[in-house]
Order: structure tokens, then C-alpha cells, then sequence
């Protein structure tokens, strides 16, 4: 099993290119299944979860073909399988969005329950429901999702009982060939969500009001083909901004959009981080100084992100002051802290905050992944450690990051990979 090791205490610095949307590469993949005709989809990252989402639309008999610019053109005319198998999605919760396509477009559906990191139950009963209020049969057997139609879904109006990303987009493209009008209340409002809407629009769908908490789809008999580009990741662009903050150092972004990170690029200014932004670009400085401890509380979108305060909990470890760090979106969130106290860090958990008093210093140490932004704060406590920081069980990073290693050792970074 592959390790990364860190030798830290060098302030990051230098320019970089953010990838594609991980979290919206997914979705708008799973909705190449909802067209007969060629869908192009560009800016994809190279990343393992988009891996496994391309061999389950194989799997599946869809064509697919790569380019070398980090293209895909996908063509779901010969659909031949309408099984999603658990070998192929126990690794990655967002398989779950084949389902609403399948359904929509072909009446039927054989999804396992996905995998994931271990972070909280993420139910998908939420997206079981609206599919059933859209005229669905849903079963439940074996670990696997049964869902049919006879006939074309119909349109109906879904109040979400809690705010659910993958539920937005799953009910959002079942409702693109529905029949009649569905809205969708207590809607997602991530970027992502309406990079999503944005692919589907380009193929032909009806939708208004994605980026609200309604979204409106009157369906449509068909979606034809497209050529779309995946948005920016902001979460792999706040990563480096925290990483180049917890460091001292100074970082130049390209191919980002800042208007995705207000409520985090305020809190990096709190922390004493000197920030400007163009349209695609965002440069941090810290002249060499150590942060200031801020206080987080993550929530929905425009809220502050559940995907960033792990790595704000790495940076406020090294802060001058104490800082608190609440998680109210997924339970088990905080468990990356356990390993920072192992690294100096001096970490007190009450319920669902932790409580961070900054030390002038971190130790390096042999520590252990458990989740995607979990693995991510432990290569930024690396980066500012003393001595040498091994991380275990990295392939959670990969998952989320595109070369991780080598894009920080772009910044100046001591750190390699280590095959296991």
C-alpha cells in the first residue's frame, strides 16, 4: 500500500493549474446515460473515482473513448446492462447517480449501495423517495437498489427533508425525461449542483432556479448530445490556499473561480493571508508569518464547506491563538484529529467541535488516513511538521487530488511517494 512521506518545514511557493471538479465530474458523467447521442465532456480529472465511474458506464455497454486533453466522448445509444455491481461502486458513493438516469431513460435500474469514505451514513433513502414520488418502484434486496417505471416517470413536487447533494442531482436528471414539471424544494445549492444543471441544459433540458433551494425541470421526451467543460475544483483550490497559509508561504492559482470560495478565502484574510483574485485566478501571501487561529462551523452551500475544515483544523494546529472547528454536516468528520495530536497538535474533541490550540511547532510521525479531507489536513500537518511525516493509506487521497505529490513538489515541497 502506497505511503507519502514529507519531509516539512519549507514555506510552499510557485503557480499552479486547479484540475476538474471531482464532485462535478461525477454527476455529469452518470448523465451521459441520459442521451442517446455523443455527449463530450472535457476538463475531466485524473483521478481514481472517475476511473471507476468510466468502467461502470463500460460495464454497462456504453462506448466510451479518451483524448489526450483530458477528454471523453461518451455514447450511451447501445446500453446493454442496467446493473451497477458492487465490486465496481463499493469504493465510491457517487455510483448512486446512475440510478436516476437509468430510470428515467430506460424504466429500470440494479444499483448496489455504495462505498465510500468513512465519514457518516450519507442515506440515500432521500433519493429512494423522490424517485418513488415520481411514479418508481423501489426494492430493496441483497445490498442492491431495485427501481422501475412502467412508462415515463411523471413530474411531482419533492420537499427534501434535509439538504442532500447527491439526492439534488440524482432527482434533478430522473426529472429531465419525466413527464411534466417536478420541483425540487429544499434544493442543493453547490456550484457543483448547477454545473450540473448547466450539462443538462446544453443537452436539451428545461431547468430553472439551480443554485436556489428550488429547482424547477419540466421534462422533456429526449436529450440530445453536447460538448461540456467540468468546473474548476474549488476544494482542491482551497486545499493548496490552506497548504501555502499553514506554511508561510505565497501561491499563485490558475484556472480556479474565486466566486465559488467567498465564505474560504474570509476566513484564509482572518487568518492574516494576504488574498487577490482575478476572474480565474487567486494568489495568497503570508510573508513568512505563522496564521492566526480562526473558528469554523461547516454548513450547506454557501456555507462554510464540510470538504475544507479538516484542513483548516491542520492549519489552526500551527496558528497563533485557539481556534474551533464545528462539523454539522457529516458525524464522523473530525476523526483526522486523533492522528494531528500524534504530530504535537494539542486537539480537544467536545460532540462536534474541536477545539484547536495553535503550537509554535509540529513533530513529523507516522500517521494513518481515514478519509479523502482527512488525508489532505495530514499532508498540510506534514508540510509544516519537524522531521519526517509518513502518511498511510493514501489511497484515500487519491480519490479527490490529481497528483498531489507532484504538484507540491512543484511548490517546493519535500515529498514522494513511497510504494507499499
Amino acid at each position: 500500500m502506497d505511503k507519502l512521506v514529507i519531509r516539512g518545514g519549507r514555506p510552499l511557493s510557485g503557480e499552479l493549474r486547479i484540475a476538474g471538479a471531482k464532485n462535478a465530474a461525477l454527476p455529469i458523467l452518470a448523465a451521459t446515460l441520459l442521451s442517446a447521442d455523443t455527449v463530450i465532456v472535457r476538463n475531466l480529472p485524473h483521478l481514481h473515482d472517475i476511473t471507476t465511474m468510466i468502467e461502470l458506464l463500460g460495464c454497462m455497454g456504453v462506448d466510451l473513448t479518451l483524448d489526450e486533453k483530458l477528454g471523453i466522448e461518451v455514447n450511451a445509444a447501445n446500453v446493454s446492462g442496467f446493473s451497477a455491481p458492487y465490486e465496481l461502486v463499493r469504493t465510491m458513493r457517487a455510483s448512486i447517480l446512475v440510478l436516476g438516469p437509468m430510470v428515467a431513460r430506460f424504466g429500470k435500474a440494479h444499483v448496489s449501495f455504495p462505498g465510500g469514505c468513512a465519514i457518516g451514513s450519507r442515506p440515500v433513502d432521500l433519493h429512494l423517495k423522490g424517485l418513488e414520488a415520481m411514479g418508481a418502484t423501489i426494492t430493496v434486496d441483497g445490498g442492491y437498489i431495485n427501481a422501475e417505471v412502467q412508462g415515463r416517470l411523471r413530474g411531482a413536487r419533492i420537499l427534501m427533508e434535509t439538504v442532500t447533494v447527491g439526492g439534488t442531482e440524482n432527482l434533478m436528471m430522473a426529472a429531465t425525461l419525466a413527464q411534466g414539471r417536478t420541483v425540487l424544494e429544499n434544493a442543493a445549492r453547490e456550484p457543483e449542483v448547477v454545473d450540473l444543471a448547466r450539462c443538462l441544459i446544453a443537452m436539451g433540458a428545461e431547468i430553472t432556479g439551480h443554485g436556489t433551494d428550488t429547482i424547477v425541470i419540466d421534462g422533456v421526451e429526449r436529450l440530445h448530445g453536447c460538448e461540456y467543460a467540468v468546473m474548476p475544483d474549488r476544494i482542491e483550490t482551497g486545499t493548496y490556499l490552506v497548504a501555502a497559509a499553514a506554511t508561510g508561504g505565497r501561491i499563485m492559482l490558475r484556472d480556479t473561480c474565486p466566486g465559488d470560495l467567498e465564505v474560504v478565502l474570509h476566513k484564509l484574510v482572518e487568518a492574516g493571508a494576504q488574498v487577490e483574485q482575478g476572474d480565474d485566478w487567486i494568489s495568497l501571501e503570508m510573508n513568512g508569518r505563522r496564521p492566526r487561529a480562526v473558528s469554523i462551523k461547516t454548513a450547506p452551500y454557501p456555507g462554510f464547506p464540510t470538504d475544507m475544515q479538516a484542513q483548516f483544523t491542520a492549519m489552526n494546529a500551527i496558528a497563533e491563538g485557539t481556534g474551533t472547528v464545528t462539523e454539522t454536516v457529516f458525524e464522523n468528520r473530525l476523526i483526522q484529529t486523533h492522528e494531528m495530536n500524534r504530530m504535537g497538535a494539542h486537539i480537544v474533541i467536545e460532540g462536534n467541535t474541536a477545539i484547536i490550540t495553535g503550537q509554535p511547532q509540529l513533530q513529523g510521525a507516522p500517521v494513518m488516513a481515514s478519509d479523502l479531507r482527512a488525508s489532505a489536513s495530514l499532508v498540510i500537518a506534514g508540510l509544516v511538521a519537524q522531521g519526517e511525516t509518513v502518511i498511510d493509506r493514501i489511497y484515500h487521497i487519491d480519490r479527490g487530488y490529481e497528483c498531489i505529490e507532484e504538484k507540491l513538489q512543484l511548490l517546493g515541497a519535500d515529498i514522494r511517494r513511497q510504494a507499499g
